[in-house]
């Protein structure tokens, strides 16, 4: 067995190859699908000879091609086949034909085999080749590299593919964050899902699965089972993905099949489509997880989903997966988180069911966007209330490809530790990074690990399993993000007056009113009169006594010309024991903490200030929100005005003399 960078480096030499008819960021397009198809060629060769046999003895039956499939899959002892007569050596007869030859090899995989070259959309890249008239010289190339399975183990070719995404991933970085993860991020991530668990991943014959909804290149699903292979390799974990994105789901596909994964003939663990409109895990057993992981993009609309989103959310409630609310439009990753949850297994150890952990990385906006009522407050306020927001770890800044801004990974589950029940830690990891040598697009910080001689993931793994207050980890009950927000309530203060101008305002949308309003100018004078409630019961009776009846548009035209706000004026009554009438121009909020008491804080912080505030608790909405900054805060005292002033004298003489010497 040769290492797996031999083949890592020969593979990428053959890049070289593409320079010219292609940029390096799409050298991913063709070097991807004949790693894929050199590798399955050489996996097929021992049976190549029975697979042809049998199917030309299944010629002229009328077995349909899921069957034929099967029986052709048996006939070369894996999850697939080829029944094509030609294989990389027998490409290379034909130069002249080479790309025809190439198409009707690929056609000759069974269904699930085809369908990755499909999604890959590899037949253009075909024809690309032959018109720079490298195709010829690419599959010679690869002919050389022996991948089969006695010199580079399932295990190891996984390795290899997955360096190959990530070093292909890294030179179109202007575009990786929206289907790749840096390692070093996932790293952390799995390391936190699996944190708890060595007990139950060691217990003998112990199967788990896990899903990535939004799995890209497969970057999680790769590193999770790399994990357990290097700590459990007795535990079997069976992963799935999905993805909507067609290069990336085919190179998942890909990995999973390299990998000869259990079950399903492998492709059938990553599946492709948008997940908010095609869910593809809703049969049993395949609708609920032990584990999630997921990078969804950040700030991504769901506009075209909306509608769909929506009904579920209307029509199902809590039975659907958006029963908690959903979040403004243009950012779905609560959604993603929804989702996710819904798929968590319930917790019933007699029936071997543990519950779910899920861990996804989630800009910042998810923490605080939305105000009390909002979609948003309402789904961390379900998170929140249920008791699964476990950690949020905030990572340092410029990690990601594409994107500069802060990320945080959440950590949530429906089955805490005993310690942790009520409570949520967070872990401000934002300068536990190491510089990078060369930047990749916007990534110029990545997590230290053990070959940076600063292993940083691990540092961060262990203040998270210490679940200690210390100057990176804080620990807070969950009622500590949730507030009430309480409408303030000041009374409305009119002061009436009638003038010859307003008079006349008012007459002109109203002239029939014109006998009621003279007497009324007459009754009560042109003076301002600073108690309106006073002054519109005298109108009330003088307009009884005319047998005058007002309907409530002309009555509502009458107060807008006629009385103005005055903060001297009395109070406006609200009619019989009923308060005052609030003026809304004066409303305001408070957020009062759930830990404190409404009233006790109401009459300490509004009152002393607003002596005639009062609260509608009507209007109470219940909020959650996760200020990371305010609770990581350190102040800083400014610098003393003596060193200010002294640096700004020393800056006025450098000035001085600079302007001497251009005028001398």
């Amino acid at each position: 067995m040769v290492d797996g960078s031999f083949f890592e480096n020969l593979i990428w030499q053959i890049a070289d190859l593409l320079r010219g008819p292609y940029r390096p960021p799409q050298y991913e397009r063709v070097m991807l699908p004949m790693t894929v198809l050199r590798r399955f060629d050489c996996v097929l060769a021992p049976t190549k000879g029975k697979v042809l046999a049998e199917h030309e003895k299944r010629r002229d039956s009328k077995l349909n091609d899921d069957a034929l499939d099967r029986l052709l899959n048996r006939a070369a002892s894996q999850r697939f086949h080829n029944h094509s007569p030609l294989d990389f050596e027998k490409l290379k007869g034909d130069p002249d034909h080479i790309e025809k030859h190439l198409v009707s090899y690929i056609k000759g995989f069974s269904a699930n085999v085809r369908r990755i070259f499909d999604f890959f959309e590899f037949e253009s890249e075909i024809e690309k080749m032959r018109e720079a008239n490298i195709l010829y010289l690419v599959i010679s190339r690869f002919a050389e590299v022996d991948l089969h399975p006695e010199r580079v183990p399932n295990s190891q070719m996984g390795l290899i593919f997955e360096n190959l995404i990530r070093r292909f991933n890294e030179l179109a970085n202007e575009t990786a964050g929206d289907h790749f993860t840096p390692r070093e991020v996932i790293r952390l991530m799995v390391n936190l899902l699996f944190i708890n668990d060595d007990d139950l991943l060691a217990t003998p014959g112990t199967v788990r699965k896990l899903l990535d909804p939004a799995c890209g290149t497969g970057g999680m699903l790769a590193e999770s089972q790399n994990y357990l292979r290097a700590h459990h390799p007795d535990a079997r974990l069976y992963v799935f993905g999905q993805d909507y994105n067609k290069r990336a789901f085919a190179t998942a596909a890909s990995d999973m099949l390299m990998k000869d994964v259990d079950q399903n003939g492998g492709t059938d663990n990553v599946r492709y489509g948008d997940i908010f409109l095609d869910d593809q895990f809703t049969e049993p057993p395949y609708d609920r997880f032990d584990y999630l992981l997921a990078n969804p993009p950040f700030g991504v609309d769901w506009k075209k989903q909306k509608k769909d989103i929506e009904r579920e959310h209307q029509k199902q409630g809590f039975a659907g997966r958006f029963g908690a609310g959903t979040p403004r439009v243009n950012d779905g990753s609560l959604l993603f988180l929804q989702h996710m949850i819904s798929k968590f297994e319930p917790v019933r150890p007699k029936e071997h069911k543990h519950g779910s952990r899920l861990a996804i990385v989630l800009s910042g906006s998810p923490l605080f966007t939305g105000g009390a009522g909002s979609g948003e407050s309402e789904i961390r306020r379900w998170i929140i209330e249920n008791d699964w927001l476990e950690a949020i770890v905030a990572l340092p800044e410029q990690m990601f490809y594409n994107t500069g801004i802060g990320t945080y990974v959440w950590v949530v589950t429906n089955r805490k530790e005993k310690r942790r029940k009520g409570k949520v830690q967070l872990l401000d990891a934002r300068e536990c990074y190491v510089a990078m040598r060369r930047n990749l697009g916007d990534k110029r910080r990545k997590l230290g690990e053990k070959e940076d001689g600063n292993d940083q993931i691990a540092e961060i793994v262990r203040i998270y399993g210490a679940f200690q207050e210390g100057p990176l980890s804080k620990i807070f009950d969950n009622e500590d993000f949730g507030y009430t927000r309480v409408t303030v309530e000041r009374p409305l203060r009119l002061r009436y007056q009638m003038t010859v101008e307003d008079k006349a305002r008012f007459l002109d949308a109203a002239p029939h009113l014109v006998d009621d309003v003279q007497a009324i100018d007459e009754a009560l004078g042109r003076e301002p009169l600073l108690d309106w409630s006073e002054a519109w019961k005298r109108i009330e009776k003088l307009l009884r006594q005319r047998s005058s009846k007002w309907k409530a548009p002309e009555k509502k035209l009458f107060v807008s010309v006629f009385t103005t706000s005055d903060p001297s004026a009395e109070p406006v009554t609200a009619g019989k024991n009923k308060g005052f009438e609030p003026d809304s121009s004066l409303r305001d909020f408070e957020n009062i903490p759930l830990k404190q008491e409404v009233d006790d804080y109401f009459a300490r912080e509004v009152k002393p200030h607003i002596p005639d505030a009062w609260m509608d608790r009507d209007k109470d909405k219940v909020g959650y929100e996760i200020n990371f900054n305010r609770y990581f805060y350190v102040f800083t005292p400014p610098r003393p005005l003596e060193k200010i002033d002294a640096d700004l004298k020393r800056a006025e003489d450098e000035i001085l003399r600079l302007l001497q010497e251009v005028t001398t």
